[in-house]
């Protein structure tokens, strides 16, 4: 339990210091990174039915529909912890999760930079994230 709290509290205080940085974030940016990132799988519209989904395990979810899903209200610390993966452990013994941990591959992808640093890169990951969180509101189904 205590760990559930902490676990909470790091959400919390990512989304917070991500609020100052949600002006520099874009629906474009989100747009972007969903069709080169999430779109194989989720499909460009993101109901599901990317070209890659008869491939996996588990077919995607459907992205049009998680306000629904979630009393009329978009979930946004939830999401945060799925697309950003790193929070979410190895899976436990049901194996990992299919999806990539995009907080660990956006931060890598920052730190190919000349010059970058942890911090920075760290930076880069969340606006991307947050992005990413902006565009999907977009796209939801009444």
């Amino acid at each position: 339990m205590k760990n559930n709290t902490i676990h909470r509290a790091v959400i919390a205080s990512v989304l917070s210091v991500t609020a100052t940085a949600w002006a520099q974030t874009s629906v474009g940016l989100g747009r972007a990174d969903y069709r080169d990132n999430c779109a194989s799988c989720h499909g460009p519209s993101g109901r599901g039915d990317g070209p890659v989904q008869s491939f996996l395990v588990k077919p995607p979810s459907d992205l049009t529909t998680i306000t629904q899903r979630h009393g009329g209200k978009f979930p946004q610390e939830l999401m945060w912890e799925v697309i950003d993966g790193r929070w979410s452990g190895d899976g436990g013994p049901h194996g990992s999760r299919e999806m990539p941990v995009w907080g660990q591959e956006f931060k890598a992808r920052a730190m190919t930079q000349p010059g970058d640093s942890a911090t920075i890169a760290e930076w880069s990951a969340r606006n991307r994230i947050v992005s990413l969180l902006k565009y999907l509101e977009t796209i939801q189904r009444p």
